[in-house]
């Protein structure tokens, strides 16, 4: 085998070992052989890679399943079964015909042996005229999930499932908020072709998932969870919601509420003349994973990206996985293998995003590639914030001289810092004071300059001007 075939295999190993446990598209073994089951596996494997959208699904052995160590095999392809090769054995029952390949490597000095499966194509692969799919890590009979045969059936007569080729379940759209953006960016949507250069009909004429994500209600909504600690066991402070609307203003609006959560905090550390102002978090990290969240969520199953913010981090969560074409190491180095293609492309249009590829390497010469968790549905980037005084549980809690405001004030001032999105009742209650004490408060925190109010009192935020250093 030459060298650059054993460096494609090893980086695909790479990969597979990479994933924290076994996908339906990909199994490990070490030295299990049944022929029987073999055959039924690559049914099985083939059938889920069509339904993941994967060109190929992957047998390997000498990985361990659930360590993913590297332990070696003396599983030998070449055998025979019954004086018939196995190659053959597995091929003649084997329905459509698939070309599927055994290759051996020498993968960190062990041998391993991987078996390449094409995905189905335009019926379901079977072995022995039955048919198979993966649940989870386990082979099972495709005709006991009967959603799942159809779903199969539907990818391989339509296409794999996309924001593009799939309808909206909502037909009566509008779009005056997406030609106020465009125009507000110096571009100009033309009203009769618009629909077709922006491809938001399906082959049929109907609105299809880009086509509600841009209109005037995409019926999505997101949200923002701030937790007073370090998990979601810990007291939910808040909810803020966005959405329902076109998401180039949800993304606007969810960037625009990084800033407030992003307090500037005064270093007094060897200060000198001035004091130096220390952001909580990297801005443009945060940026960059939001924009990422959004062009590559998942949209086709009408899920919404998660943001949640701890007393130590905030998550940023996407649902979907890397595409089939997308590789780790090319997703480390930037190299975008975009989920949906189109709105993509839009977004480069409006020059929301870039094609340089930076937003991943950013986020990683930050924090590092553990700012990145890849979970079997979700890809969540977390970035971790940078205190630079003590702190309690609560996020914003930050100490500091409150000197002109006396201790009401400075409660009240605190947990308006917590939650920017708190109400008036909410402060009374956590506070232990009236509602005129509270509105005493807040005209004294807006007089001094520490804070002031954004948007109307029911949907508004409260946005914080002063850290209280």
């Amino acid at each position: 085998m030459g060298d650059k075939v054993n460096n494609q295999l090893h980086e695909l190993l790479d990969e597979l070992r990479s994933y924290d446990t076994e996908r339906e598209w990909f199994e490990f073994k070490e030295n299990w052989f049944d022929q029987t089951q073999l055959g039924q596996y690559i049914s099985a494997l083939s059938n889920s890679a069509a339904i993941e959208g994967r060109k190929n699904a992957y047998f390997v052995w000498g990985i361990h399943n659930e360590t993913h160590d590297v332990t070696g095999t003396n599983f030998n392809c070449n055998m025979d079964i019954k004086n018939e090769p196995l190659k053959h054995f597995l091929a003649r029952q084997i329905y459509p015909d698939l070309n599927f390949n055994f290759e051996e490597t020498n993968y960190e000095g062990k041998k391993v042996v991987v078996l390449t499966i094409p995905a189905a194509r335009t019926v379901p692969t079977s072995f022995d005229n039955e048919r198979f799919i993966r649940i989870g890590s386990s082979k099972e009979s495709l005709r006991k999930y009967p959603e799942k045969e159809s779903y199969l059936f539907d990818v391989l007569r339509h296409g794999f499932p996309t924001i593009e080729n799939t309808p909206s379940k909502y037909q009566d759209l509008t779009f005056e908020k997406l030609f106020i953006y465009y125009g507000a960016k110096g571009l100009k949507l033309n009203p009769d072709n618009f629909k077709k250069n922006l491809n938001l009909l399906t082959e049929d004429g109907k609105y299809n998932i880009l086509a509600q994500l841009l209109s005037d209600n995409s019926q999505i909504p997101l949200r923002v969870a701030i937790f007073s600690g370090k998990t979601k066991a810990d007291k939910m402070y808040s909810i803020r919601e966005f959405g329902y609307q076109c998401i180039l203003y949800t993304l606007d609006e969810v960037l625009r509420y990084g800033d407030v959560l992003n307090i500037l905090q005064a270093d007094e550390k060897d200060r000198i003349v001035e004091r130096k102002d220390v952001p909580l978090f990297e801005n443009d990290a945060f940026r960059e994973a939001v924009i990422n969240a959004f062009v590559h969520n998942k949209w086709v199953t009408e899920n919404e990206p998660m943001i949640t913010v701890f007393s130590d981090k905030i998550e940023i969560l996407s649902r979907g996985i890397l595409p089939p074409e997308q590789t780790l190491e090319g997703f480390f180095r930037g190299e975008s293998v975009p989920v949906n293609k189109k709105l993509s492309e839009i977004f480069l249009q409006l020059h929301i995003s870039e094609k340089t590829g930076r937003g991943v390497p950013k986020i990683t010469s930050t924090y590092g590639k553990s700012a990145y968790e890849f979970h079997e549905n979700s890809i969540v980037v977390k970035i971790p914030f940078n205190w630079i005084n003590n702190m309690g549980d609560k996020v914003g809690n930050k100490t500091g001289d409150n000197s002109q405001l006396n201790n009401t004030q400075s409660k009240i001032f605190s947990e308006i810092r917590n939650n920017p999105n708190i109400t008036k009742p909410q402060i009374a209650q956590l506070v232990g004071v009236g509602k005129t004490t509270v509105d005493n408060a807040i005209a004294v925190l807006k007089q001094k300059g520490y804070i002031k109010r954004s948007g109307s009192n029911k949907t508004g935020f409260w946005e914080i001007l002063n850290a209280g250093e």
